[in-house]
Formats: C-alpha cells, structure tokens, sequence
C-alpha cells in the first residue's frame, strides 16, 4: 500500500477574473508541488469520468514549471535542481447551484524507488448566473451590423504605404542595376564568430534589460547570440537543439571546463523559464546571465588561439 501524504489544499482561479463564478465561466483546477528533485515522476488522476452536463471538462492536465532552486547536496561541493511545479485542468459550470470539486490525488515516485500518494484537499465552487427582471424584460430582434462609409481618413495609410512600398521597390531595382554594371557583388570580409558573439552580447550590457517585461528579449538576445557562436566554433547544430540536447553535446568538448559549462547551462534553463513559463528571473540572475555568456566566449575562443600558436 502507497502512503498517503495531506498535501494542503488545491487551487482555484478564474480565466475571466470577476467577483463571482457565473455558468460557462473557464475556471482552472489545480495544485502546485515545490522543491521537486530532477528525475521525480507524477501520476495524475483522470477527471473525464467525472465530466458531465453541468461540469465541463475544457482541458486536461497541463504541467508547469513556475521555478527552480539549486541546492548543494550534502558532503560535496556539487549542486542540483530543485523545480516548482503547478499543476491544473480547465472546467466550466452550466448550471448555477453549489459545486463539491473532486479532491487530487498525485502519485509521486522518486529516484530512490519511494512512492507515496500527495492529497490535495478538494474546493467547493459557488455559480451564479446573471438575474433577469421579468417585469420589463422585453425580447428584441437581432439587428444586423451597422456599416458606415469609408472615410478618405481611414483609406489614406493605406494609399501613403502603397506608394512608399512603390518607391522601395523602384529603389530597390535600381541600386541592383547599377550594382550589376559596377561588375558584380563585393566580397566582405566576415568577422570572427567570437567578434560577432561579443558585440551581439554588448548590446545588451545594463540593467534596464532586467524589467520584467523586457526580460524575455534580454534572455533570447544571449541565448541567440552563444547557439550561433557555438555553432561556428564546435560545430553543433545549437540553433536546431533544446537546452538538454545542447549540453548533453558539449559534454564532447574537451576544452570546456565543466564548471563553465554547468554555469552556461543554469543561464539557458533561466532563459527557458523566462521564455516558456513566464518565470520572473531575480536581480541576481540577470547580473550573472550576461558576464557568463561573455567568460563562456573568450574562455572557448582562447583555447583556439593557444592551439594556433602550438602550432606554428
């Protein structure tokens, strides 16, 4: 027999934010499990049964990882990863009256081969619907959509951005023309990868990336800027990889210190959060994200100039 563990109460939020539940409201179910050890699997319970007329199933299950800790384990210098994990399904009432929401059992087995049963307590869910006054009440016929005429306002932006796209295009030939008569294409000269690299990554030195609501271009702008780097300079298709499938690569390179890659890799998986699970990274993080992609860069493209120099 599995141990049952009371692990709180479940939450509820509404989809359509207002001071009551009203029938055909979106209402999303869930429960949320911190400090979760990587390797940790959850066995959730299946809700269609319980779906009917009254009580809507909308979505199923959806996991998400709403934030992470690192740990030092106990003896070693080493750290792992610890998740925040938030669990939920999407129901809908269509029919006011009072709702005794199920209550969620979620098995979790660990590494270790322990397996306990998690019991999130259920909640109970009021439904309203909207009062009608009888007494005047009066049914009245659809009246169809009303459509007034075009004004030389709202044509003309789109008459000035035909003509300027006229104009691009005129220009556009013919600066190919007369490139074409000056005898072809000019070679240029491209730029080291790791040139290229650390001028992306300055343009995103100070803080003011560091909002909340700028965070997500500050993360994608690094991140972008090392798959191509890392790309050109160990020859793996970064771009094309998720995180896990990246640095399960570069464990191949030899001239890479693990504690710079282990650092690169924590910088890649705060960028997911930011990117995927709207994760709000701290002050802390976004300090360390930028001078950690930088020492990753001139640290990789050092070895290459020692090895040039050996050579010669």
């Amino acid at each position: 027999m599995l141990d049952v563990i009371p692990a709180g109460q479940a939450w509820m939020k509404q989809l359509q934010p207002r001071d009551s539940i009203l029938i055909a409201d979106q209402i999303e179910y869930g429960f949320r499990l911190d400090s979760l050890p990587e390797g940790t699997v959850l066995a959730l319970p299946d809700f269609k049964e319980a779906s009917n007329d009254t009580l809507t199933l909308v979505r199923g299950w959806q996991l998400d990882t709403v934030g992470t800790l690192r740990v030092r384990q106990p003896g070693s210098k080493a750290r792992r990863q610890l998740y925040h994990i938030q669990g939920s399904i999407v129901l809908a009432p269509f029919e006011e009256g009072s709702y005794q929401l199920p209550p969620i059992p979620v098995l979790r087995s660990t590494d270790g081969g322990r397996a306990d049963t998690l019991l999130f307590e259920a909640l109970q869910m009021e439904v309203k619907t909207m009062p009608v006054d009888t007494a005047s009440f009066e049914i009245h016929d659809i009246k169809g959509q009303i459509r007034y005429p075009l004004s030389f306002r709202e044509v003309a932006p789109w008459i000035g951005g035909a003509l300027l796209l006229a104009a691009l295009v005129w220009l556009l030939v013919a600066w190919l023309r007369r490139r074409s008569l000056a005898g072809g294409k000019a070679e240029t000269k491209k730029d080291p990868a790791y040139i290229v690299a650390l001028r992306e990554l300055d343009k995103w030195r100070g803080d003011k990336f560091w909002a909340p609501d700028k965070q997500k271009a500050y993360y994608s702008g690094i991140t972008d800027a090392l798959k191509t780097y890392i790309e050109d300079r160990f020859g793996i298709d970064a771009p094309e990889m998720t995180t896990a499938e990246l640095f399960a690569a570069l464990k191949e390179a030899e001239d890479l210190p693990e504690d710079l890659r282990e650092e690169t890799r924590a910088v890649f998986e705060c960028a997911d959060f930011v990117k995927f699970a709207k994760h709000t990274a701290s002050d802390e993080e976004n300090a360390r994200a930028l001078p950690t992609a930088v020492r990753f860069v001139t640290s990789t493209y050092q070895t290459v100039l020692e090895e040039e120099q050996q050579a010669q």
